[in-house]
């Protein structure tokens, strides 16, 4: 994608980022209360944890995010070193972290061309920027879904959104070079390798072998 398509993919996702982002919360929200006692420690496909973990995971970068526009301090704990404890409730752990999240971006003012996020690369277009935060809201939920045998939440609808603002181009942190938003944060490890499989199918399957995730789990 080349420095015009980045701005294409800005302007597709300008007028649906908001929906995009409650979709993401409301699939977020129901694995989570789908959840059976029994599965709390489960494993995912986030091989390194069990469901709590990815819980406390998806809270911790909804808070962050939040955080990054101003409301809240950010998760207690690192996200990418989750304990697989927590205190209290875990549904309701999302639950608060979602409704923060919600409420910082809610401020976001329709005409506000820029925004900070945690991701290293510092601040994004605001559409581009919101549909990252819905992907990692949808792509977690995605991951406790499976792991706990409850129907995928990811749309095609849904999909192509979050597929758009992952392969935005944008200078890579440190180096300036201009790739793919997902392929600095693939380096680090926050994603797998890209799997391969047929190019004939879903933009949701797309989505999740792009992910590095398999969509057949």
């Amino acid at each position: 994608m080349n420095a015009a398509a980045a701005t294409t993919s800005v302007v597709t996702l300008r007028p649906v980022w908001r929906e995009v982002l409650d979709a993401a919360y409301r699939a977020l929200d129901s694995v989570i209360a789908g959840i059976a006692d029994d599965q709390w420690h489960a494993p995912t496909p986030c091989s390194e944890w069990n469901v709590t973990q990815v819980v406390q995971h998806a809270a911790g970068d909804q808070l962050a995010y939040a955080e990054s526009l101003g409301i809240g301090d950010g998760p207690a704990y690192n996200p990418f070193a989750p304990s697989g404890t927590v205190d209290g409730s875990p549904v309701q752990l999302v639950r608060a972290a979602i409704e923060r999240a919600a409420v910082a971006w809610a401020t976001v003012a329709d005409d506000t061309e820029v925004v900070p996020t945690p991701l290293p690369h510092g601040a994004l277009a605001t559409p581009v920027a919101a549909v990252m935060c819905a992907l990692d809201a949808a792509v977690h939920a995605w991951d406790i879904a499976i792991a706990t045998s409850q129907p995928s939440p990811l749309t095609d609808d849904l999909a192509v959104h979050l597929l758009t603002a992952a392969r935005t181009v944008h200078p890579a942190p440190g180096s300036g070079a201009r790739a793919e938003i997902i392929e600095p944060l693939r380096q680090w490890g926050a994603y797998a390798p890209i799997v391969g499989g047929s190019a004939v199918g879903t933009t949701a399957a797309e989505l999740l072998r792009y992910l590095g995730r398999n969509p057949g789990a």
